[in-house]
């Protein structure tokens, strides 16, 4: 079976794009995987992608490319929904482009892996093709405008996949599509890689292991110090809806009663300046760092005593899969599904309201005093990330794929009938209207 995977940037870094990556990795142990970029915009990738997969971008940014000097490279692009966030990223070439590969790809199966990329899919890939979007934020995140432009072309896909049950019943609820089959599937996190260090749970650096490459390190063997000195890690854009401010002063009541104890926080964006002012403002100087970009393999988790989300949005919490991947027990907010299903499928960590500076504060002073605690969560941290490894996940995949060629002649008949329905409701609706 060919299996295509199409992505906004293959080229670009994050616990999202590493995970697809392994993802396609797994699959790729029985099947043709294909990844293709819309966008490339350096030489090479920064994260690793397996030999066995073929890169194929589309579209070159680089300055001086010859994709820059084509005359449809500066119009704004009209298939990627004008709502979609990246939209100021695309043009019309990519429009063509994405519409050529589609219309001639030989793929057994298409997945999607963004909005803007899925109406893509849904729009010119073969219908003889499996369509398959990802949706990987919580339905709420994207506004009635991007929800508007997704309704129509979404009712082509064969399946709508969430990391959450919970953004799934609420797809479902919101979003009427008669045939499609929407459900949840974890988002993959790839296990630390060979040589990588892998942390005690809940201790921090660990030293070397002889452990085999590409297998987490078994608790009981793994040694108990704590970090010197210990530190909280978070990662993720530095962006309003992560809540990074609410981490920092959450951490100021912490390094009151325990000042050998530091925060690190990786990351890009638009919030730096003002995160480094409240920083310097609460006397945090040189207790709490802004780590700069995260690092292409997740390696920030490999040095933490305690990971942390704060974020009011973040559906599946990679950035906290990526540290329980690695023994690090979490500390998530409980507004968006994602952290909230995956602490309640096997402990591993707390979960505290968002926006609550004082409850966040608590929760990590709780840990911060009680090592063993710390350890324990750890050591459940890790036995609940295994089900997000990329052989069990490419693996429901498969049975994903084989449910969905045995119901396509049940489900045509499902988005026949529900499309004349919703059309009959469409009228009615005008017909009031006027």
């Amino acid at each position: 079976m060919k299996i295509t995977l199409l992505l906004h940037n293959a080229y670009a870094v994050g616990a999202a794009l590493r995970g697809t990556l392994a993802l396609a990795a797994a699959l790729a142990d029985h099947h043709d995987v294909e990844l293709v970029s819309m966008l490339r915009h350096r030489e090479v990738p920064r994260c690793a992608v397996d030999p066995r997969l073929r890169l194929v971008p589309l579209v070159d940014t680089r300055v001086g490319s010859h994709d820059m000097a084509h005359p449809l490279f500066g119009e704004p692009a009209r298939d990627f929904p004008a709502a979609d966030r990246h939209h100021h990223q695309y043009s019309r070439l990519v429009d063509l482009r994405a519409a050529e590969f589609l219309r001639g790809t030989d793929a057994d199966v298409l997945i999607g892996t963004r909005s803007g990329v899925n109406v893509y899919l849904a729009r010119f890939g073969p219908r003889r093709t499996l369509r398959i979007a990802q949706e990987p934020l919580p339905y709420d995140t994207h506004g009635a405008l991007l929800h508007a432009e997704l309704a129509h072309p979404y009712r082509a896909l064969d399946a709508l996949v969430t990391t959450t049950e919970g953004t799934a019943a609420r797809w479902r609820a919101r979003l009427p599509l008669p045939g499609v089959r929407v459900l949840a599937l974890p988002a993959v996190v790839p296990v630390p890689a060979p040589g990588a260090p892998a942390a005690a749970p809940g201790t921090g650096p660990a030293a070397s292991t002889a452990a085999d490459p590409g297998v987490d390190a078994d608790p009981a063997d793994a040694p108990n110090a704590d970090a010197d000195p210990p530190v909280i890690v978070a990662a993720g854009r530095l962006v309003p809806g992560e809540r990074f401010d609410l981490l920092i002063e959450a951490f100021s009541a912490v390094c009151a009663k325990h000042p050998d104890w530091r925060l690190r926080i990786h990351g890009e964006g638009p919030e730096r300046a003002r995160l480094r002012s409240l920083i310097d403002g609460l006397g945090l100087t040189g207790r709490a760092e802004l780590a700069g970009p995260r690092s292409p393999d997740g390696a920030e988790f490999a040095g933490a005593s305690i990971a942390v989300s704060a974020s009011d949005t973040e559906a599946s919490g990679p950035a906290l899969v990526e540290a329980m991947r690695r023994g690090v027990p979490v500390v998530g907010t409980g507004r968006p599904p994602g952290p909230t299903e995956l602490i309640h499928a096997g402990g591993g960590g707390m979960l505290r309201p968002c926006d609550d500076g004082r409850a966040l504060a608590g929760a990590l002073l709780d840990l911060v005093e009680d090592p063993a605690h710390r350890r324990a969560l750890g050591a459940a941290a890790l036995e609940s990330a295994r089900r997000h490894g990329p052989g069990p996940v490419a693996e429901r995949y498969r049975l994903l794929f084989e449910e969905l060629r045995a119901t396509r002649r049940s489900r045509a008949v499902r988005r026949a009938l529900g499309g004349a329905r919703l059309r009959a409701r469409a009228l009615t609706r005008g017909n009031v209207r006027a």
